[in-house]
This record gives structure tokens, sequence and C-alpha cells, in this order.
């Protein structure tokens, strides 16, 4: 995959990027990675060095958080069939029937919440409804909300239960 834009594959590059931070910036190139692997039909673990350093070649790279980057990259290579499991008892259609960009962010979408509980459930959600936003489809960031916070409710009952709701 090049770093061009196409059909909705994430772009390393923008003229925004100054404005996002290091996390975010390796959130869309994490997405980017996962995305790759997607589309290669998920072909394995192998592929997952190949996938990084030609993402890491991205002139824009050096704006990311790069140890961010290589934690969600490679957690949710390694774990997507068990981020699958915790995520598709909330989703409305078969698993083949979702596009690669919202697939792959529900990827790293469920990774944060089931792996990183430093990261707040909320911020979680909403770095992945941000990306659905920038990459996704029309509406797919409302998708990706609803998807994800009913996990949390799953995977993080207390923090959910003790959030104040709006």
């Amino acid at each position: 995959m090049t770093t061009s834009r196409t059909q909705g594959a994430p772009s390393g590059g923008s003229a925004r990027s100054n404005a996002r931070s290091a996390r975010r910036r390796a959130r869309e190139f994490a997405l980017q990675g996962i995305y790759a692997w997607l589309l290669r039909g998920d072909a394995g673990l192998q592929e997952a060095g190949e996938i990084d350093a030609h993402i890491r070649d991205d002139e824009e790279f050096h704006d990311a958080d790069a140890t961010w980057f290589k934690t969600l990259l490679h957690g949710v290579l390694r774990e997507a069939p068990a981020l699958r499991e915790r995520f598709m008892p909330h989703v409305d259609r078969p698993l083949e029937e979702l596009s690669p960009i919202e697939h792959g962010i529900l990827l790293i979408g469920s990774y944060e919440l089931v792996h990183h509980i430093e990261v707040p459930y909320k911020v979680a959600i909403n770095e992945a409804v941000e990306l659905a936003k920038s990459f996704g489809g029309t509406d797919g960031f409302k998708f990706v909300n609803g998807v994800l916070d009913k996990m949390a409710a799953d995977v993080r009952p207390q923090e959910v239960q003790a959030a104040p709701r709006r």
C-alpha cells in the first residue's frame, strides 16, 4: 500500500498533521498498517515487520509516537482473533461485510480497551471515532462508537458505571 489516500485508505501524510497529537498520528499510522494487513487477508505475523518498516519510511512518521505505533500495530496483529471475539457480539453484520477501515478501527479500539486500561475508555472510543470520521464511510463513526461503547461495558464495567453520563 502506498501512502497516498485512495478508496478510504488511511494516509500517513496530511496538511493537518501538526494539529494532531503524536498518539493520534500513531493510531493513524497503525490503522494504515492494519488496513494493509487486512487487505492481504490476515496473511500472518511474518508480514508485521515488513508493514512496520514500510510505514516508518513515511516522511511524516516522525510526527507519530513510534512506541505507541509499534504497540498498536504489533498488538493488534498478534491479538486480532481474540479482539474480534470481543467486538463481534456487538456487530449487526458478518465480519466479511465490515469495510477494512471499520474492521481496522474496531481492532485498534478493542485492543486499547482490553490491553491498555491506562487509556480511559472514553478516550479509546473517542480516538476510534475520530479515525472513523477521518478515514471511514459517511456514518462509519456512529457504528464504531456504538460497537465500542457496548464492548466497553463488557470489558470495563466498573469504569463505565463510574463515568458521569452526559
